[in-house]
């Protein structure tokens, strides 16, 4: 065998060289077979886990991280550009969850090398990268499309779309890696889009065409990685309380006006961001193995249907 077909059977995933086999039979019919473990069980168990954009407090990428350490990741790397909170981030987490390894680490998505030297740090300190939540965003120009500056529309695309890129490319080369631990390719790239780049009206010019640009990163490489086992997957928050939506929330609380955030989507609410998370967990754990190439809204049904005021449908 030539070193290009010994290359293409070592990138294949467990199941295309092992298959779901068998797992017997219950009174003459067959069990059901599965891919995960128990759902009730440690969803990320041995895991080694990079989420990136984990500084703010209330963010996604802090709701994430716990999510993962809690259900048994070997190790999880916060990362951002801002470090004020990081360090109480880990000690936090070290606390909580002793059996986790939790690196603190400074990192610029929108830098090559920045991110490539952070999986390279996972890869060998643990022989294997296993989940990827390229969660780190800006807002962008809260403003219309004139407003808009040739630079500001670029700044925003570094960080909320070449970053993505960045992160999921280097992990995307670390996933297939195999040794001992980790005898068949595969893993979970996670990539925050947004409802706003699905629809219309949920963010500003610059913002929306960069979220929009992720889930089409995620559909595209999902094929390039095809056979691999490494998933692709958009995740697409609608209004969820965040440091990015911090101010919003403050003015609506200062109005005596939060009940109205959230009024346009069928739950009539914003989200905090552990529900996020949650989804951000499923998605990087094997019950999603099938889920590939998706932008999965977490948007209480925003992004269903068209906006209308209640009680006036024709």
């Amino acid at each position: 065998m030539t070193a290009v077909p010994k290359r293409r059977l070592a990138a294949l995933s467990q199941q295309l060289v092992e298959g779901v086999p068998s797992e017997g039979t219950f009174e003459n019919i067959p069990r059901v077979r599965h891919v995960a473990g128990p759902s009730t069980g440690e969803r990320v168990k041995g895991k080694v886990v990079i989420v990136t954009g984990c500084n703010s407090p209330i963010g996604i990428g802090r709701a994430s991280a716990h999510q993962y350490a809690a259900n048994g990741a070997r190790a999880v790397y916060i990362c951002d550009y801002a470090t004020d909170h990081l360090e109480t981030h880990k000690r936090e987490m070290a606390q909580l969850y002793p059996e986790c390894a939790v690196h603190a680490v400074k990192m610029d998505v929108g830098d090559e090398e920045q991110v490539k030297s952070v999986v390279d740090q996972a890869v060998q300190s643990y022989g294997r990268l296993d989940v990827m939540f390229a969660n780190a965003g800006v807002s962008g120009v809260p403003n219309t499309y004139e407003h808009v500056s040739a630079d500001a529309f670029m700044n925003t695309l570094r960080v909320n779309t070449l970053g993505v890129f960045l992160c999921a490319k280097y992990a995307a080369l670390a996933m297939q890696k195999t040794g001992e631990d980790k005898k068949y390719p595969g893993g979970s790239i996670i990539g925050t889009a947004s409802v706003a780049g699905l629809r219309s009206n949920a963010g500003g010019t610059d913002y929306s065409a960069s979220k929009a640009a992720v889930v089409s990163i995620a559909q595209t490489m999902s094929y390039q990685l095809a056979g691999t086992g490494v998933r692709v997957n958009a995740l697409c928050p609608g209004v969820i309380e965040t440091g990015m939506t911090k101010p919003m929330y403050d003015q609506a609380r200062s109005r005596g006006t939060e009940r109205k955030i959230g009024q346009l989507n069928p739950l009539q609410r914003g989200a905090v961001a552990d529900e996020v998370a949650r989804v951000a967990l499923f998605l990087g754990s094997d019950e999603a193995s099938y889920v590939n190439g998706q932008a999965w809204a977490v948007c209480g049904g925003l992004s269903a249907g068209h906006p209308f005021v209640p009680g006036k449908l024709a």
